[in-house]
């Protein structure tokens, strides 16, 4: 299984949320609302979740072995990087 596609929506605020992701699966199958955090170790992606009665937070969706999420988390960040990129050279630019 492939990621085939990675839309991104830049969040501008000071949380630690820096983007929110959909991903397409083989363009057959689409997964929304993965975030881009900035964590003490660096940037990663969370997957979709929702909080429980008992105030913990369980994954909607998520890939079941090492590989798939590596996968997952390199297109994200790729295009989240991509798009970062783009963004400073538009503000270096002088534009505003």
């Amino acid at each position: 299984m492939e990621v085939t596609d990675v839309r991104l929506r830049s969040v501008e605020s000071d949380s630690r949320m820096k983007a929110i992701s959909s991903i397409t699966l083989d363009e057959e199958f689409v997964i929304h609302d993965i975030r881009v955090i900035d964590g003490n170790n660096g940037l990663f992606v969370a997957m979709p979740s929702k909080r429980t009665p008992d105030g913990q937070f369980r994954d909607i969706a998520h890939p079941i072995n090492a590989n798939m999420r590596a996968k997952i988390q390199d297109a994200v960040l790729s295009k989240y990087d991509e798009v970062a990129e783009s963004k400073r050279e538009y503000e270096e630019a002088g534009v505003s």
